[in-house]
């Protein structure tokens, strides 16, 4: 937490159920701008479940989220979009044999009043987006297709810039990427965070949430189980997603 500042988001005693299965119990989490917290623990802590309760996809069962201060209900992902959050899940929801630009404005093209297509402004929007990002790529009418893991995460991230989002959710952006590709999408989130962003990290992967987070948080059997500062032992972390150590720092 950060004494005297109000969060972008907060999550207060946000709780989820399946059946009898207990997903999440009574989770509380704040993000603020300039700032990436990662959410990690192991398989079946909780961590998707949160992301989709942020993204709208999944509604809680109890507990309260607040934007900037002010109680919300996000009852859809278009919702949580039009509120300023915006998500990549690990699918990444893009279509390989379109271009770059196709991708960037999928499902949000921009059309004049008769329905036709403005390419050029698309291209211009997409061109300043990556360049933000600080992303590097053939020409924005490259096929998906053509471009390498990093790249096409990359194409993802900069999707979610589209309605000026304040808050985004990574969702194990960096699985199966080479160490050069991984160190690329580390770069993008980074730049998130320069650009006044608060960014949600989660993933598995311990050295690359060390590398660029703010702040980790740590999620066993769906409840908190430790909050860490970035530069936090590799030792110290793992104690606290497998439950040898103590829940906080």
């Amino acid at each position: 937490m950060t004494p005297g500042r109000t969060p972008l988001l907060a999550l207060r005693q946000i709780s989820k159920s399946f059946g009898a299965v207990e997903a999440l119990v009574g989770v509380d989490l704040e993000v603020h701008g300039h700032q990436v917290v990662a959410l990690v623990g192991d398989n079946g802590a909780g961590k998707s479940t949160l992301a989709k309760v942020i993204a709208g996809v999944l509604q809680p069962d109890s507990g309260l989220i607040e934007l900037d201060g002010a109680p919300v209900t996000i009852p859809s992902a278009s919702a949580a979009t039009r509120m300023g959050v915006a998500s990549v899940f690990q699918d990444l929801a893009l279509c390989e044999n379109l271009d770059v630009t196709a991708n960037v404005f999928l499902g949000q093209e921009v059309r004049g009043r008769l329905g036709m297509l403005h390419d050029g402004e698309m291209e211009t929007e997409t061109r300043a987006l990556l360049r933000h990002l600080t992303v590097r790529i053939p020409s924005v009418r490259t096929p998906l297709r053509n471009l390498s893991g990093g790249q096409r995460q990359a194409v993802a991230i900069a999707r979610t810039l589209i309605g000026n989002p304040r808050i985004v959710v990574l969702d194990e952006p960096t699985a199966a990427l080479s160490v050069a590709q991984t160190a690329e999408v580390l770069t993008h989130i980074e730049r998130l965070r320069e650009l006044g962003l608060g960014v949600i990290l989660i993933s598995h992967n311990l050295n690359d949430v060390r590398a660029v987070s703010d702040r980790i948080e740590v999620l066993r059997h769906g409840r908190n189980n430790g909050s860490f500062p970035g530069d936090a032992s590799h030792e110290a972390i793992l104690a606290a997603i497998t439950g040898a150590g103590s829940p906080s720092l």
